[in-house]
């Protein structure tokens, strides 16, 4: 499980060490999820089938997808994979308010305080930034917001479509949105395919690893270890991200304490959250369990 959060967490770092501009790094990670995914429906002979009405809404969350992509590798770009990673972590932020309209679950105002935690830890970040750092902050948390809609729209349509075919059709869309977005451009030409082999071998490395089987491994992990487990784990990507960047990418001379400080606020306030979430669960199961007795009795 760790080392699946290990990889996710070297998808910023990837973002410096590839050297092509945030679009193609995105068009070239879906192009080899999608084949790589296709291969494995083939391989395993799942059915290809899904229903017509669920298209639509895979086929938005699909482009919701790519605009996740993009938006965080354009921060990254910009800035550092550190922030980049910090700004997702946003993301509870923006579920807080999603979920009650999407799922039509009850507002958590504890949610929504700590959510309010995390902007306090954002303000500490971009304490003095430069406009170019401002930029790449925003970005970053659009990025969020887009991670934020795709994980709630995900948790709605899955209660009808398996987690396979919403991914390997939401890539599908995300791959025609982002090829008809360089067409637009004038981008999608020969210059697209040059690149260095360090370049190529890191792609193959986001595409295959990163992305597919970094998701098919996930659904088994969930399966035995549970949603929580997995969930709270998955937490820890920002601290593996800030750590590869200071080894790799000696990112902490680029860095001030501000940064850091805001940084364990954010990471403090999402540990908590999912260990809140988790006691909040063991309560409502206990009351489960106490009202099921009583009803014997």
């Amino acid at each position: 499980m760790h080392l699946i959060i290990f990889m996710w967490g070297f998808t910023g770092i990837l973002g410096k060490l590839i050297q092509l501009d945030a679009i193609i790094i995105v068009w070239y990670r879906i192009l080899i999820a999608v084949s790589v995914l296709f291969l494995f429906f083939i391989l395993t002979k799942k059915s290809f089938k899904i229903q017509k009405k669920h298209l639509w809404k895979i086929s938005l969350v699909g482009m919701i997808v790519a605009s996740h992509w993009l938006t965080f590798y354009y921060s990254i770009q910009l800035s550092t994979a550190s922030l980049g990673i910090l700004c997702l972590s946003t993301t509870t932020l923006h579920v807080t308010w999603l979920e009650p309209l999407v799922m039509k679950r009850r507002f958590s105002w504890l949610e929504f305080l700590l959510s309010c935690c995390v902007v306090y830890g954002i303000y500490f970040v971009a304490g003095d930034f430069s406009p170019k750092e401002m930029t790449a902050l925003y970005y970053g948390l659009l990025s969020a917001l887009c991670a934020a809609l795709f994980s709630v729209f995900n948790a709605k349509i899955s209660q009808e479509v398996p987690s396979t075919h919403i991914t390997l059709y939401e890539l599908i869309v995300g791959f025609i949105f982002v090829s008809i977005f360089l067409i637009s451009i004038g981008r999608m030409n020969g210059a697209i395919l040059q690149m260095t082999y360090s370049d190529f071998g890191w792609l193959l490395f986001l595409g295959i690893l990163c992305t597919s089987f970094a998701f098919l491994v996930t659904i088994d992990i969930i399966k035995r270890l549970g949603t929580f487990t997995v969930s709270l784990s998955i937490n820890l990507e920002p601290v593996y991200t800030i750590l590869l960047a200071i080894f790799i990418l000696k990112e902490h001379q680029l860095l001030n304490s501000n940064f850091y400080i805001g940084a364990m606020i954010i990471i403090f306030v999402v540990l908590l959250n999912g260990l809140l979430k988790h006691y909040q669960k063991k309560k409502e199961t206990q009351k489960t369990i106490n009202e099921s007795i009583n009803g014997i009795y």
